[in-house]
């Protein structure tokens, strides 16, 4: 059985927004390696995914960037719930880092740089508009979208490697 965990940064209020489901999944060979993302949005009977890559990034960058696309890709503002196996993600936000990190201005509780801080910050901006509910899923495990977006993000860097001639 997928046991999900969910955070939410919204109050349960009612609303009359379109509800989306939101799978993202982020990959890299290396860390720092070459990296891919993928999105799939559904909303009733519509799906949509979305695919990404970069020659030079981490793990988390890509988690964060498949979120972030997601997101972006919305045409009016919505009720999403992001399904992630992503504990940097979830973390964030259940464990209360990032408003630590606010109030430290951007610092870690170690006083270092927070990283991927641009890409927090776009979240952060892109979850203005939104109403935004974080599901935690475990990864690699039964849930059949989970593997369909880490399988869609592994291709996406195949596919960047062929495009960049990087076998």
């Amino acid at each position: 059985m997928n046991r999900e965990l969910r955070i939410t940064d919204q109050t349960n209020t009612v609303s009359d927004r379109p509800l989306v489901t939101l799978y993202t999944d982020g990959a890299c060979s290396g860390n720092p390696g070459p990296g891919g993302w993928a999105a799939l949005l559904q909303s009733g009977p519509h799906e949509r995914t979305l695919k990404g890559a970069e020659p030079e990034t981490t793990n988390n960058r890509m988690e964060l960037t498949a979120v972030i696309e997601g997101l972006r890709a919305l045409k009016v503002p919505s009720r999403v719930a992001v399904h992630t196996d992503s504990a940097y993600i979830v973390n964030a936000f259940a464990e209360g880092w990032i408003e630590g990190w606010r109030r430290r201005g951007w610092r870690t509780a170690a006083r270092q740089p927070v990283k991927n801080r641009d890409l927090w910050e776009e979240l952060l901006q892109l979850m203005q508009t939104h109403e935004v509910e974080f599901v935690k899923v475990k990864g690699h495990a039964d849930d059949a979208r989970n593997n369909y977006v880490d399988g869609v993000a592994v291709q996406a860097i195949e596919d960047l490697r062929i495009e960049l001639g990087m076998r």
